[in-house]
């Protein structure tokens, strides 16, 4: 039993040791510790400075008073002699005080005075000086000391007047008691605050570390613990469970976007091999193998155009095809995609109507921008056909920090419920699954806005969709960058659909 108690002991110890060490190793106590070490240190300083400060005052009221003796007496030496001098220092002698005098003959014989001991020598240096004294002649010459001042008289008489610095001792043991109960009482109170903080830190950061081992083991849901005082750690708790929230966001999208490849493209894929199969088995000309294989080219493409819109939106999530960004007008290139369109719109029997005035800059990616105005533009025309041959309106405008760019049409439109869904990736209505396209226009038009700073949001117009680009304006104003001679520069490479 006394083994197993002894174990436990020591179990106890080792924890309680482990734990200090912990606690000795945290930023937290260090800068505790830090911050403790400097207050001691001017602490040290201000307190040594008031002592040195009330020491310099008490010595220079000593002085005064010295010398206030020492007119006094001078007159009446001047007015009476020797005689008088020593009958003045009789009765102020019987007066207790600390105001020292004493009058000697030139052998140093005492005449009068309240002094009894002086050091060998004190006499025969005129001036002023510290030295030990002795009320009387018995009296040991280190109970006392004093500042005092020797004078030679006519005759060789001496006189010395003084004043005791017994209060200069006194106030200087009350000094040095404070500052020890001082630095005692900062020490305790520091350590104490430090030890507090610390653990309180360390429960903190504990906590923040066993959070973030459940999310390491595959639990995403976790998120760190706010405590609501909005310090620096609740403010990395919300940035951290903010990057976990995006985390999340991605790892659904690309849940989503795996789900929705298989299913999206299993039906191409197979119409692919169907079409190459009946070729192999049905073709009995070279014109029918050709056909075969121009209809197999035609469905490559789309294959290659989804798996590049699919690229283009992960680059864009990713922040990586931000880097080529340059100061240009938003309207002139709104203008030169809407210019790209009149052809298409004309054929669709769709006025197109664009209002794009002048300076309306941003920095960022001239091509991206294209991209997603030309995506907005064909879905305009693709879904915004209507009886009353209502036109397609193209805008470009500052909102106060922003420039927004406007597509909207006059067809059915998209329900209230369904415009955030539209967003993701490869989601069609029903109603636009008889057109062409694979539901990632949209997509890219939302990356493109967030990869600018800017939002990208769905409206209803009444009839129709309003389709709003919003992004920041450049407040820079730098010379714009000119377009290129390719029609790439404009962002008029074939839309993502």
């Amino acid at each position: 039993m006394s083994a197993r108690a002894a174990a436990r002991s020591e179990n106890v110890f080792a924890h309680a040791l482990s734990s200090i060490g912990k606690l000795v190793r945290t930023t937290a106590f260090k800068l505790s510790l830090a911050y403790l070490v400097t207050f001691l240190i001017f602490a040290f300083v201000t307190l040594g400075y008031v002592a040195w400060n009330a020491r310099r005052v008490l010595d220079e009221q000593i002085l005064s008073t010295i010398e206030a003796e020492i007119n006094g007496l001078s007159e009446q030496y001047r007015v009476g002699g020797l005689r008088r001098l020593v009958a003045v220092v009789e009765r102020r002698s019987k007066d207790p005080g600390a105001s020292l005098y004493l009058i000697t003959t030139p052998t140093g014989e005492r005449i009068a005075g309240n002094v009894g001991a002086i050091p060998l020598g004190l006499l025969a240096r005129p001036g002023r000086s510290e030295a030990e004294y002795g009320r009387s002649e018995d009296d040991e010459l280190t109970q006392h000391r004093a500042i005092v001042q020797v004078f030679i008289l006519p005759g060789g008489f001496r006189l010395l007047v003084g004043r005791d610095v017994d209060e200069r001792r006194r106030l200087h043991e009350v000094i040095q008691t404070a500052f020890g109960y001082a630095i005692l009482f900062i020490g305790i109170l520091g350590c104490a605050g430090g030890w507090f903080i610390t653990r309180r830190v360390l429960k903190r950061v504990d906590d923040m570390t066993e959070t973030t081992r459940t999310i390491m083991n595959g639990d995403l849901s976790g998120r760190l613990r706010i405590s609501g005082a909005d310090d620096e750690l609740d403010r990395l708790a919300q940035n951290l469970n903010a990057m976990l929230d995006r985390i999340g966001e991605l790892l659904n999208g690309l849940r989503e976007v795996s789900d929705n490849i298989a299913h999206d493209l299993k039906t191409p894929l197979t119409r692919l091999r169907n079409r190459a199969d009946e070729a192999l088995r049905s073709a009995e000309s070279p014109d029918a193998l050709r056909a075969a294989l121009e209809a197999n080219i035609e469905e490559s493409d789309n294959l290659i155009r989804i798996f590049n819109a699919l690229l283009m939106i992960a680059r864009l999530e990713a922040g990586s095809a931000g880097e080529i960004q340059a100061h240009f007008d938003t309207a002139e290139a709104v203008r030169a995609v809407a210019e790209l369109y009149d052809a298409a719109a004309e054929e669709a029997g769709i006025p197109l109507v664009v209002s794009a005035p002048d300076h309306l800059p941003i920095r960022g990616n001239r091509e991206l921008l294209g991209q997603a105005v030309a995506n907005l533009l064909d879905n305009a025309l693709k879904y915004g056909r209507n009886e009353a041959g209502l036109p397609v309106r193209v805008s470009a405008m500052r909102n106060g920090a922003m420039v927004e760019v406007t597509i909207s049409d006059s067809g059915p439109g998209i329900p209230q419920a369904e415009r955030d869904r539209v967003l993701e990736r490869f989601v069609r209505l029903e109603s636009a699954r008889t057109r062409p396209g694979f539901g990632l226009g949209l997509s890219l038009v939302a990356a493109v806005a967030r990869l600018h700073g800017g939002s990208f949001r769905l409206e209803e117009n009444g009839p129709g969709l309003r389709a709003i680009l919003s992004l920041p304006t450049d407040h820079e104003q730098a010379p714009f960058d000119k377009p290129g001679g390719d029609n790439r520069a404009a962002g008029t490479s074939p839309p993502a659909r």
